[in-house]
């Protein structure tokens, strides 16, 4: 919804451009405020304006649309805005490719739709069975009481039951189901912790097994290293204190052998380390029968462990982990279910209060809306009091979740727990009914746009579009249809397709839109019409082609009426 009070918000349609829709091949119209008419014989083409603005807001791309021959189709429209114009561009090519872009920024649609949508609301028939709908009903209730925020105290509330009833329900779990779960998770974490693993025992246990199944032949080599090292006479380290002592005696002859010499004082030194290291293995060597039976017997534990619960030893741990933690939720799964199941009694009380402050607020707007309503219904023809809005409650069945409000178990969901009928009482003495049960085609537009006239004061849309409006409505009640769209049009920018002179005789800006032929092609022309051509146009809606001089008498009579009626109003309003 665009704002009322800020003014650098896009505001009404200042002109819309269209190339290769369709019969047009090129247009550019610019546009009024107030009330704009659109009219012309059948088949020109008056609905592809009203389509080439719905692509320009981000409706379904049809590639039927683009006229035989050209590669696309090309709209592009011109929003009022401060400090300058917002411009919607929407191409759809023959091949199905479709590109919108906005002020020169290439968009997707649906971005296009959520910027130009809030600004343009096109009506057509399909929008007025829609008010037939008791959920659309409910909507423009709320729409007109501005019942956003109760709306979501109720919406949020219930929500919140949902999802503590959702968790309620995860709770559930039979007795024994229980009982047998909990015996099996106790029964995995005591296991694996009796088995006090380590991460990396397996592999160390069976690098001992592997060295004590050769422990007299690593014995044997450790002895032999010893020898060879520090043996008396022959060892490796005398040998090289000898070749160290003859390199101390050349490098007092020349001193370039004393780095050599050093070189050996070290490496005597890590013979000496070698060899100690070599008895240090040795000796860890498990020679004892009962010692490397125990350790096949560890070993054997933890593979089964690990065929159990893991790969290897931190998996399995993550098992006992994960298993001690799952029971002790369910050890404490009956308290958690019986504060679920508080919660959900809390709940429900927090949605039956939102419900009912909803509720009335409802029940105040419905007589509101009724009034206003059938006050715009009496200037369209009707006796007063014809339109009604219906509060009741949907009484909840068994197994329905219910609220308790006033004494009653009530039926409820995110939009509370009304529900909401327009009724209808066009005949007087008659009961009224149901909308949708009565209306017909020609009183349902005259309802469809009283209650849009009606919503006007608090729906800041700016741009209205009207297609079929006349839908059933004859010549009678064409006059006030007229009157109303005009005054509809003092907050909104108006388009109007219509086929009554009555109607377009209360235009600030009247279109003629008609077919001719140029080069062997059928192109659509648009139009803006002088007082004179208005007359003209008239006439021709009102007797055909050969209405003569007396269609054109009732056409300047309609224009003086209609022109009388709005001085008259522009008087009362600002007096």
């Amino acid at each position: 919804m665009v704002s009322e009070t800020d003014p650098r918000a896009p505001g009404r349609l200042l002109e819309l451009a269209v190339t290769d829709l369709a019969l047009i091949d090129q247009l550019r119209l610019p546009l009024a405020a107030g009330l704009n008419v659109l009219t012309g014989e059948t088949g020109a083409g008056k609905s592809l304006v009203i389509d080439a603005l719905g692509l320009a807001s981000g409706a379904r791309a049809d590639t039927t649309l683009v006229r035989h021959g050209a590669d696309s189709a090309r709209v592009e429209a011109l929003f009022d805005r401060v400090p300058e114009p917002l411009i919607a561009v929407r191409e759809v090519s023959s091949g199905g490719r479709s590109t919108a872009r906005i002020d020169d920024e290439t968009v997707t649609a649906g971005r296009l739709a959520a910027t130009t949508g809030a600004l343009v609301e096109i009506h057509g028939q399909h929008d007025q069975q829609r008010l037939l709908d008791e959920d659309w009903q409910r909507d423009l209730l709320d729409a007109y009481g501005g019942h956003e925020a109760a709306r979501a105290a109720v919406a949020g509330a219930v929500e919140r039951w949902r999802a503590n009833r959702a968790a309620l329900q995860e709770l559930a779990m039979e007795p024994r189901e229980l009982l047998r779960r909990l015996e099996i998770l106790e029964h995995e974490a005591e296991e694996i912790a009796a088995g006090r693993l380590r991460a990396g025992e397996a592999a160390e246990i069976q690098r001992e097994l592997a060295a004590a199944q050769h422990a007299g032949t690593i014995t044997e080599g450790a002895a032999t290293v010893r020898e060879t090292l520090l043996g008396e006479g022959r060892g490796a380290r005398e040998r090289v204190a000898l070749a160290e002592r003859e390199l101390r005696a050349l490098s007092r002859l020349d001193a370039r052998w004393e780095g050599l010499a050093d070189r050996l004082a070290g490496l005597e030194a890590e013979v000496e380390d070698v060899a100690a290291e070599a008895r240090s293995l040795a000796e860890t060597v498990d020679h004892d029968p009962a010692a490397l039976l125990a350790l096949e017997e560890r070993l054997g534990e933890i593979h089964r462990l690990l065929r159990r619960y893991g790969d290897d030893e931190e998996a399995v741990l993550a098992h006992g982990a994960r298993a001690q933690a799952e029971a002790e939720r369910l050890r404490g799964l009956e308290d958690e279910r019986a504060r679920r199941a508080a919660e959900d009694a809390r709940l429900l009380l927090k949605v039956a209060d939102a419900a009912a402050e909803l509720s009335i607020r409802r029940g105040t707007t419905a007589g509101e809306l009724g009034r206003a309503a059938s006050a715009v219904l009496a200037e369209l023809g009707f006796p007063a009091g014809t339109f009604a809005v219906s509060l009741g409650r949907r009484p909840a069945a068994r197994d329905d979740p219910a609220v308790e409000v006033d004494g009653d178990a009530v039926a409820f969901d995110a939009t509370g727990i009304d529900t909401v009928v327009f009724t209808f009482q066009p005949n007087p003495g008659e009961p009224a009914r149901p909308l949708a049960r009565i209306a017909s085609g020609g009183e349902l537009s005259r309802v469809a746009l009283a209650v849009r006239q009606v919503l006007a004061g608090v729906d800041h849309t700016p741009v209205l579009v009207f297609d079929e409006v006349d839908t059933g409505i004859g010549g009678r009640s064409a006059d006030p249809v007229g009157r109303s769209l005009w005054t509809l049009a003092r907050a909104h920018q108006v388009l109007c397709v219509t086929h009554l002179p009555q109607i377009a005789a209360y235009a600030d800006a009247h279109y003629r839109i008609e077919k001719t032929e140029r080069d062997g092609r059928t192109v659509t022309t648009v139009s803006r019409l002088t007082r004179s051509e208005r007359e003209a146009e008239l006439a021709q809606m009102i007797g055909g082609p050969a209405g003569g001089e007396a269609a054109t008498l009732s056409a300047r009579e309609l224009l003086d009426r209609a022109e009388a009626w709005r001085a008259g109003r522009a008087v009362e309003a600002s007096a």
